[in-house]
C-alpha cells in the first residue's frame, strides 16, 4: 500500500492543471484496474477527466477525489516520506491515501456488483464539472461512503454548507491629489469587509470571512474599482439561505459606489439526520474489527459528501485514513491506519451489500 501511496503523491495533479490530472488518471486506471480487476470508464466533462468504475446496478456509492492543491513541483521541496510512522508528501493526507485504501478495500468485496467507486479530478476548487455525476449516483444508491481523510480518527457526521462569493465595488477614478473628484473605491471596500464580517454567528458556528481582497491601480489615482472574496460556512439550510439574502441586500455606504455580488452557495450543509445510521453501523463495524470507539466530528470544511446527502442519500464521511495537515507543509498520514480503516471501509461495504 505504500509503495502504491508513494506512485500516487509523486504524480502531482493540482486541480486546474489538466495535463497533471490527465497524467495522474491513467496512473489511477492501471492501479485500480489491477487491484479491482476491472478497469474504469473515463467520463470527460469540459476536458477534464473523471474515473468511473461501476458493475451492475449500484446500491453503495464510494466517492474520492484525484485532485490536490498542491501545485506541480511542489514534490522536489516536500518529497513522499516515511519516518516516525507517518508518511508525508503533498495530497498524501488530501486525499491520495484514500485512493489506496478504497481500491483494496473494494477488492476485498466477494463481488464489486451492487458498487459505485466514482473517483473525480475537481472536488478541491468545488465540484464545478463533477456535481451533477455525484448529485445522479447519490439518486441511485441507499448509501454514499466518502473516504475524505480523518483528523484524529473522527468520522465527519456533519459538516458546515459552504457559500463562495466576490463582492465587486466600483467607484471613480481621479487624481489623489483631487480626491474629491473620485468616488474611492477602497473606502466602500472596508465599510463592506467591516459589514460582511458583521454577518458571522459565532454561538452557531456560522462563519462569513472577507479573504482577498484587491483596490486600485497605482498610489497617486483614487481607486475606480475594487473586490472582496467572500467566504461563508453555515452549519444549516437555514442560516446558509440568511446569509445569502443578507449579502444580496448589502448597500453602499459610499455614495456614488455601485455593488455587484457574484456568487453563491456552493455546498449545501451535510446534517447529522443525514448520517446517524451509517454511522451506527460504523461504530459497530469498529468494534467488531477490534479498532476501539469511533466518534463523529462536524466539521467546517465541506466535501462531496455535501451533495450526495443533499439528494437523499445517506451519507458518511472521513472514512479516510487517519493524519494531519491537509493543505499545509506538514501534511501526512498515520501508517497503522491505512489497513485499519481499510478493514473498517470494507467491513461497511459488505454489510451494506448483505441485502442485495
Amino acid at each position: 500500500m505504500l509503495a502504491e501511496l508513494q506512485e500516487l503523491v509523486e504524480a502531482e495533479s493540482p486541480s486546474r492543471d489538466m495535463v497533471a490530472v490527465s497524467t495522474c488518471a491513467v496512473l489511477l486506471s492501471d492501479m485500480g484496474a489491477r487491484l479491482l480487476g476491472v478497469g474504469p470508464e473515463r467520463v470527460v466533462v469540459d476536458g477534464r477527466v473523471h474515473l468511473r468504475w461501476r458493475v451492475g446496478s449500484p446500491k453503495v456509492a464510494v466517492l474520492c477525489h484525484f485532485d490536490t492543491v498542491w501545485p506541480v513541483g511542489t514534490i522536489q521541496r516536500m518529497p513522499f516520506r516515511v519516518e516516525g510512522g507517518r508518511a508525508f508528501g503533498p495530497g498524501v493526507f488530501d486525499m491520495k491515501a484514500s485512493l489506496v485504501q478504497a481500491f483494496h478495500a473494494l477488492g476485498q468485496q466477494p463481488t464489486l456488483d451492487g458498487i459505485e467507486l466514482l473517483v473525480t479530478s475537481d472536488e478541491e476548487i468545488g465540484s464545478p464539472t463533477s456535481r451533477p455525476m455525484i448529485e445522479a449516483l447519490a439518486r441511485r444508491v441507499e448509501a454514499a461512503l466518502v473516504v475524505e481523510p480523518s483528523h484524529g480518527g473522527a468520522l465527519k457526521i456533519g459538516r458546515k454548507g459552504v457559500g463562495m462569493y466576490r463582492l465587486q465595488i466600483t467607484g471613480r477614478a481621479a487624481h489623489a491629489g483631487f480626491p474629491n473628484e473620485g468616488i474611492n473605491a477602497t473606502v466602500e471596500l472596508a465599510h463592506q469587509v467591516l459589514a460582511i464580517a458583521a454577518l458571522a454567528r459565532d454561538e452557531i458556528g456560522t462563519t462569513v470571512t472577507p479573504t482577498v481582497a484587491a483596490a486600485g491601480t497605482t498610489n497617486n489615482v483614487v481607486p475606480s474599482s475594487a473586490h472582496v472574496d467572500i467566504d461563508v460556512r453555515a452549519p444549516n439550510a437555514a442560516e446558509q439561505d440568511r446569509v445569502d439574502a443578507a449579502l444580496r441586500n448589502l448597500t453602499p455606504a459610499v455614495q456614488g459606489t455601485q455593488l455587484e455580488l457574484g456568487g453563491g452557495p456552493n455546498r449545501p450543509p451535510l446534517e447529522p439526520s443525514s448520517t446517524a445510521a451509517l454511522f451506527a453501523l460504523a461504530v459497530r463495524a469498529a468494534r467488531e474489527l477490534g479498532l476501539g470507539e469511533l466518534e463523529g466530528a462536524f466539521v467546517g470544511g465541506a466535501s462531496d459528501g455535501n451533495f450526495t446527502a443533499a439528494v437523499g442519500a445517506q451519507t458518511l464521511d472521513g472514512l479516510g485514513p487517519v493524519g494531519d495537515g491537509a493543505h499545509a507543509d506538514h501534511e501526512h498520514i498515520v501508517v497503522s491506519t491505512l489497513p485499519e480503516r481499510t478493514a473498517l471501509l470494507a467491513a461497511l461495504v459488505g454489510e451494506l451489500l448483505k441485502t442485495r
